[in-house]
């Protein structure tokens, strides 16, 4: 085995997880390779406004910011390579070298890895869903809600996130339509019982969307009663979706210890998992917070553990 083609860290995706990783770790002369992944840039690029990132005032488009991230992380010297990740072979030992193959059948080697791969947020599939994407479509109130501030909007799930994103967007928001596909929901007693409660929200029960309604951006969206086949128009500026997100983790599976949705389990206030010199960072495995800043910030930490890691073996 050749040790110059032998990487000190190999980085799988981009965003901010991936790309905080890749400059810290370049800042520690480990000489990061990326490969950036399937949507470079990951979900913010498909997010018009960014007005949550410290650093940028006036707020900034998402895919401008990736650019910056991006351009940072090269400026320092990570190499990064298009493509993605078809399998991995990890090592189980310490000090041992972690197999990655691209989808070109590309085979690098690498001391570490520092999983940065994002989780998908789940969609209804519905083409006028894609077709007002970032212009009134939405999978994350808490980093879109305040656009929607003193106007009225449609969330649709029927479990605990959605009941969470209800009750954040009704403090926002002139009213809040809760499309639940069932007669009741599945979030716990306590958070369905706050949804109930609260006046700014009507939860419509047996109902689905039929179809989102806009010319630049939404303007309402039309819904079934499943139970009465009876279909009304609900005047709404927003659409959010909160039916689950699934974290792009499959290719781990067997090797990385995850959760039963699929979040890699990481060591408490660390990075790392359960195999020596494989980090993880971002939403990958964050089911909680699945924030820029917070991905950012365990970019950060994947980096610093992989430098402290390697540091062992010198």
């Amino acid at each position: 085995m050749n040790k110059e083609n032998i990487y000190n860290c190999l980085i799988i995706g981009s965003g901010p997880a991936g790309y905080t990783a890749a400059i810290y770790a370049s800042r520690a002369n480990l000489n990061p390779i990326m490969i950036e992944g399937l949507e470079p840039g990951g979900q913010l690029t498909t997010t018009t406004d960014v007005e949550n990132f410290p650093g940028y005032p006036e707020g900034i488009m998402g895919p401008e910011m990736m650019l910056d991230l991006k351009k940072q992380a090269e400026r320092f010297g990570t190499k990064i390579i298009s493509g993605m990740v078809k399998s991995v072979d990890f090592s189980k030992e310490k000090g041992g070298i972690h197999k990655i193959v691209s989808n070109n059948d590309t085979v690098y080697l690498s001391k570490t890895v520092i999983i940065s791969t994002g989780a998908s947020a789940k969609y209804l599939g519905l083409e006028s869903e894609k077709k007002y994407m970032g212009f009134g479509v939405s999978a994350c109130a808490v980093c879109d809600g305040f656009f929607f501030k003193g106007e009225d909007v449609v969330i649709v799930g029927g479990g605990d996130s959605a009941a969470e994103e209800a009750i954040y967007l009704s403090k926002l928001c002139n009213k809040v339509y809760l499309l639940v596909r069932k007669d009741k929901m599945r979030a716990s007693k306590i958070m369905a019982k706050r949804v109930m409660e609260n006046s700014k929200i009507e939860t419509l029960f047996n109902h689905e969307t039929i179809e989102i309604l806009g010319n630049e951006s939404v303007h309402s969206v039309k819904v079934l009663n499943n139970k009465t086949n009876k279909e009304i128009t609900i005047k709404a500026s927003g659409f959010f979706v909160a039916i689950g997100h699934k974290p792009n983790t499959d290719i781990f599976k067997g090797q990385i210890n995850t959760d039963d949705v699929g979040y890699i389990i990481t060591k408490p206030d660390s990075s790392l998992t359960n195999l020596p010199g494989v980090f993880a960072s971002g939403d990958a495995q964050d089911s909680i917070y699945r924030q820029a800043v917070t991905a950012a910030g365990s970019g950060c930490m994947a980096a610093l553990d992989a430098e402290r890691y390697l540091s062992e073996f010198e």
